[in-house]
């Protein structure tokens, strides 16, 4: 069986443990190793190499697992190729078009890596299986268990919120925990609701803001797995209980189930965004769905950013919407970070200093500038000294030492261990400095 490295499942736990608690086991040994997975990812996204070929924009492959576990399974259908007649894996071939649609021709990165990858997607996974997960590697889909789940392929954000979690892992890299977690499961619901209004052609006014909507049988009492308009609204079953997200921090939930309730507090988030779309007005994808996608990619956010943070990265890509979006936080409970200015007020600065010395000369220089919060070297010397530890030791003799200092906290990297955005943005504060 092939191994399963970094898993982000659509169904939450606290619902997996009412229907099936053994699969919740299973379920919670594809999380343990999720942590262990990401920081690899971190530290291992190198540059394309000098005349490599990426996959074409779009190119998908869709196997089956035939009800069994293997993954991938057995190639049914690949992009460019006709329907296969079998519901679910025709279903995923419209699902990832359109996802993978909208992240090139909205945003501009082809396919999750912005490297155009090609994706994989298995459906027909294991017998009953009530869940659809990204694995870090591709994207699963199970047939649903017939009494409460339908198969997991029938919605289409469902496939847009899977292929999002690849997304996140390969930009702001959200760790799958507390309030990071959350903020990882809201831009799925995000992205995977934005493709389900774009295919339908719908306004920001006009969707239903659902998410899974058509998995429950006609049994279940409930319109989907969750409601980013009305949290806490989606379903109210005998069997599955009541819809537990919160609308509001006044409400979220601190304990240590669900990572920390990844799922249940990303309604928080999720509804600020569909209260900023609404706002905004127009279309999801093109409104708050761009100011969202900035602050995702700009290097605002990074692997530990929690509500605030990401509240201030929007409002400071909001631009003329700034204070639709200061609003639409403002009535989740959350205030931006500090450093976010009023809308029509002054831009904030961060002030990054950086000190060189030793070399042949043994002379110290210094440089300073101020930033806006969002820029991406202030994203990069924080996460540096956030790193903490001591000092490298020295690469040869007669190189720079470069101290970075920012928040009042300061790092230490000799010259041989220099990033190539760390060294950039000290060439640049020093070049102001000399001239």
């Amino acid at each position: 069986m092939t191994s399963r490295k970094h898993v982000c499942h659509i169904v939450p736990p606290y619902l997996m443990q009412r229907l099936d608690p053994a699969r919740l086991d299973q379920d919670n040994g594809f999380r343990a190793a999720r942590a262990e997975h990401l920081t690899r990812v971190l530290a291992q996204r190198p540059a394309p190499e000098a005349g490599s070929t990426a996959a074409e924009a779009g190119d998908w492959t869709v196997y089956t697992a035939a009800n069994g576990t293997d993954l991938p399974g057995e190639k049914v259908r690949a992009a460019g190729e006709p329907d296969s007649g079998d519901e679910s894996v025709d279903e995923a071939a419209t699902g990832i078009t359109g996802s993978l649609a909208l992240f090139e021709e909205v945003y501009g990165r082809d396919s999750y890596d912005g490297q155009g990858i090609e994706v994989v997607m298995t459906v027909h996974y294991d017998r009953d299986y009530a869940n659809a997960f990204w694995d870090g590697t591709q994207l699963v889909f199970g047939d649903g268990d017939g009494k409460i789940f339908q198969r997991f392929t029938k919605a289409v954000d469902v496939i847009g919120h899977e292929l999002s979690h690849a997304v996140t892992e390969h930009t702001a890299g959200l760790v799958y925990q507390g309030q990071p977690g959350a903020l990882n499961e809201h831009i799925s619901d995000v992205y995977g609701s934005c493709v389900k209004q774009r295919l339908l052609g719908q306004s920001a006014e006009e969707a239903d803001w659902i998410i899974g909507e058509g998995l429950f049988t006609e049994s279940v009492q409930g319109v989907g797995l969750r409601h980013m308009l009305e949290p806490g609204t989606a379903y109210d079953d005998p069997e599955l209980g009541k819809d537990p997200q919160p609308a509001h921090m006044d409400d979220i939930y601190d304990g240590p189930d669900d990572n920390g309730g990844v799922h249940i507090n990303s309604g928080i988030p999720n509804r600020a965004f569909a209260l900023a779309a609404k706002a905004i007005g127009g279309s999801s994808w093109d409104g708050a769905g761009k100011i969202w996608w900035a602050a995702l990619t700009n290097g605002a956010v990074t692997t530990d950013t929690d509500f605030a943070g990401f509240a201030a990265a929007t409002v400071a890509e909001a631009g003329d919407q700034a204070e639709a979006v200061t609003t639409a936080w403002s009535e989740v409970g959350v205030t931006p970070a500090s450093g976010t200015p009023a809308p029509g007020g002054e831009a904030p600065t961060t002030t990054v200093r950086v000190r060189r010395s030793g070399g042949f000369m043994g002379r110290t220089t210094e440089g300073t500038a101020k930033l806006a919060p969002s820029a991406a070297q202030v994203a990069t010397v924080r996460n540096l000294v956030a790193g903490g530890g001591a000092p490298s030791k020295p690469k040869g003799a007669d190189r720079y030492v470069y101290e970075f200092e920012i928040d009042g906290q300061t790092a230490v990297v000799h010259e041989g261990d220099l990033s190539p955005e760390l060294h950039a943005l000290a060439n640049d504060l020093l070049e102001k400095y000399d001239s």
